[in-house]
């Protein structure tokens, strides 16, 4: 069993309050308080649960910076007060960098009883299968 600190147990707090503050300040029509909270909490709950350095070599890979750009441009963006504009960025950004990581997190996601049978309904399906990549269909280990 692996041992969580206590950091890194606030970090998943911090991240999970930022993502829930990112949702509601999309849902209410883009607010930039919402926006830029969600925004902050995040990326603390990240450098919490996976430390500073690491976090930063996570942004600043050599083959990430691209992506790397387009969020922090995109926070920034949202920060200066136009957060449909810095919403769409940071989601390329968010896209790009967390892309490999993706696939095993809809493999997750398809697991859970609700959320399963919503994101295996046939429009769903599809965007979800292209953004998963196909090879995360099947996690029954049938061939």
């Amino acid at each position: 069993m692996i041992e969580i600190t206590d950091t890194q147990k606030i970090g998943v707090g911090l991240a999970g309050f930022g993502m829930t503050f990112l949702f509601l300040g999309v849902l209410l029509l883009f607010d930039k308080g919402l926006l830029a909270i969600g925004n902050i909490l995040f990326i603390s709950g990240l450098a919490c649960v996976i430390g500073l350095q690491r976090t930063f070599f996570f942004f600043f890979q050599r083959h990430k910076i691209k992506a790397s750009i387009a969020f922090f441009g995109g926070i920034t963006v949202v920060l200066l007060g136009w957060p449909m504009v810095g919403m769409i960025a940071e989601m390329y950004g968010f896209l790009l960098l967390f892309r490999g990581f993706l696939p095993a997190a809809v493999n997750f996601l398809r697991m859970v009883p609700v959320l399963g049978s919503l994101l295996n309904l046939p429009i769903i399906r599809g965007i979800v299968d292209r953004i998963a990549g196909d090879n995360g269909r099947n996690m029954d280990g049938a061939s």
